[in-house]
């Protein structure tokens, strides 16, 4: 199956609030590969890889967030997929 990767900001009221232990969650559920992280604007950024349904539905969930989280806007930026497939024993992470 190909492989998909895209990156993403994602502005609002989306830290503080367990979004990205939330997505991390999610993007695991989904056997993405992946980070994400909280920019010093107070906004969340990621990158996930993996086959175009999983990203979709990954996307999804990312504009609407976890309760508590208030999404205003999500930037995406699709990206050329790594050469080599991505280790799935690398999953999805939470970058400090």
């Amino acid at each position: 199956m190909e492989t998909h990767r895209v990156h993403v900001v994602v502005r609002g009221r989306v830290q503080g609030v367990g979004y990205r232990a939330s997505l991390q969650h999610e993007g695991r559920r989904l056997g993405l590969i992946g980070w994400c992280r909280n920019l010093t604007d107070g906004s969340v950024e990621l990158e996930a890889e993996g086959p175009r349904p999983a990203v979709d539905a990954l996307l999804a969930w990312v504009s609407l967030g976890p309760p508590g989280s208030r999404v205003d806007d999500v930037e995406t930026r699709w990206l050329a997929a790594h050469e080599r497939p991505a280790d799935p024993g690398r999953g999805f992470e939470i970058r400090r």
